[in-house]
């Protein structure tokens, strides 16, 4: 996995590009294409996952199956966290 870096849209002293990588790497990340109008005219996804420092992070990324580019990544809402613990849970 290759991220593109480049140009980025956001402060990346925040939320450091490792840590966001790291959160794609979590093996219990979720991935989802948004449904509705939003989908239909983007091609873009949604990445819950966790730092290796256990900082929850969501990312808005595009991806050709081998670079990706995210747009936009910041902490999770409560409401992401719960959705991420609860998928975490079935999956174990």
């Amino acid at each position: 996995m290759e991220f593109d870096w480049l140009d980025a849209s956001f402060d990346l002293s925040e939320i450091t590009p490792k840590e966001i990588e790291e959160s794609f790497e979590d093996p219990f990340a979720v991935r989802l294409l948004p449904d509705g109008e939003y989908a239909e005219n983007n091609t873009r996804f949604f990445c819950l996952g966790k730092s290796v420092t256990n900082r929850p992070i969501f990312s808005l990324f595009w991806t050709d199956g081998k670079l990706y580019r995210v747009i936009i990544s910041r902490e999770m809402t409560v409401e992401e966290e719960s959705l991420y613990e609860r998928l975490k849970a079935q999956a174990v």
